[in-house]
């Protein structure tokens, strides 16, 4: 499972990292909303919360779908626009006139990916003039509470007051909230965007990929960039460019805008604490396997205590060793065992600093 992005004949030129405020907008939301998938920014949630006006915070909750889940690529509105090579704007203002520009079936497309599941990585029948669609879209609008299908009526009745209640809402936050927050990220991400920008000349994308995410590789023979994450898609460069956008609130995420059309935006977090190599989804999986049968989870009562050889094991449970030894073989495999030798015997023993990240291993990985 990964996503996938074509890179043939991009020219390096049209790489580009650079900051974006309505994204790191959006983030912020999300946070808010879903203040679970951040621990780390806990203090900074409760304390914007607690001073958030009530009219606010209630005008919040009208469009939350649009960043609970996730966030919408409404925020990286540069990436839908002609030419696929427009770059974020500087200030809150200049990303706010770029939403402007989509089109109405672009906006609207967007803002209901999250509820009547659109065609992401292809073109597929536009919902404001397809009826079937359009019914679809508000039944499972309705699924999700009455809040959002008046939401999604009013936007799919008139899309331009939609759009312009959301630039106001993003500038009542920019006032209320995030002017103050933006001010003080705004730099540590253009130093993060000028250093991968750097890595970008004078080593490629390969490396600049690989110092913004263990996750994030390059396969320059199939020209391919993969991105190692719970889910699948696939997008390409074409004739535009890759845009690489820094946040300081968005770990663990690790966003891929692969939507048809518009310009693939890699959406990385930085100063977070991001291991150096965290758990591909495949070994994940592995893992959570190996241990969910039920031989297995009692062998590992016993290898979390001390090492024991094959035949201690088999003796212990009942078994044969070579049943044993197949079982050990699983554990091994998802990397959930160490081994060492003592004369002829071969110990075996539980990794139980392995065992111990699962958690955060799992919650990463599906969070990513």
């Amino acid at each position: 499972m990964s996503v996938s992005i074509d890179v043939a004949g991009l020219r390096p030129e049209r790489v580009a990292v650079v900051p974006s405020p309505l994204a790191e907008l959006g983030m912020a939301l999300h946070a808010l909303s879903e203040p679970g998938h951040h621990p780390g920014l806990r203090g900074w949630v409760t304390g914007v919360s607690a001073r958030l006006d009530p009219h606010l915070a209630d005008r919040m909750c009208e469009a939350d779908f649009l960043w609970r889940t996730t966030f919408s690529d409404l925020f990286m509105p540069f990436a839908g626009l002609p030419g696929r090579s427009t770059l974020p704007g500087a200030t809150l203002a200049e990303d706010l006139d770029l939403l402007d520009k989509l089109t109405d079936e672009q906006f609207v497309d967007a803002a209901l990916e999250f509820t009547c599941a659109l065609p992401y990585c292809s073109h597929g029948p536009d919902v404001l003039t397809d009826a079937r669609l359009r019914r679809r879209a508000l039944e499972l609008a309705a699924a999700r509470g009455p809040r959002q299908l008046r939401f999604s009526e009013r936007l799919l009745d008139d899309p331009p007051r939609i759009r312009a209640w959301l630039r106001q809402f993003l500038q009542d936050c920019d006032e209320a909230f995030f002017a103050e927050v933006w001010s003080r990220l705004r730099h540590p991400l253009t130093a993060d965007a000028r250093h991968k920008t750097e890595l970008l000349r004078r080593k490629g994308l390969g490396e600049a990929l690989t110092a913004t995410s263990p996750a994030l590789s390059l396969d320059e023979a199939a020209a391919r960039i993969t991105v190692d994450k719970l889910g699948t898609g696939h997008s390409a460069t074409g004739d535009g460019g890759l845009l690489l956008v820094p946040t300081s609130l968005g770990w663990p995420h690790l966003s891929v805008l692969h939507r048809h059309a518009w310009q693939p935006v890699l959406h990385y977090p930085v100063g977070s604490p991001e291991p150096a190599a965290p758990t591909p989804v495949e070994q994940l999986a592995l893992r959570m396997t190996a241990l969910a049968h039920p031989v297995r989870m009692r062998l590992c009562r016993h290898l979390a205590r001390s090492a024991y050889t094959t035949s201690e094991l088999a003796q212990a449970h009942g078994m044969t060793a070579p049943e044993i030894s197949r079982h050990l073989g699983v554990l091994k495999k998802a990397g959930l065992l160490t081994t060492r030798r003592r004369g002829r015997y071969v110990l075996h023993q539980l990794d139980v600093t392995v065992v111990a990240r699962l958690g955060g291993d799992f919650l990463e990985g599906i969070l990513r």
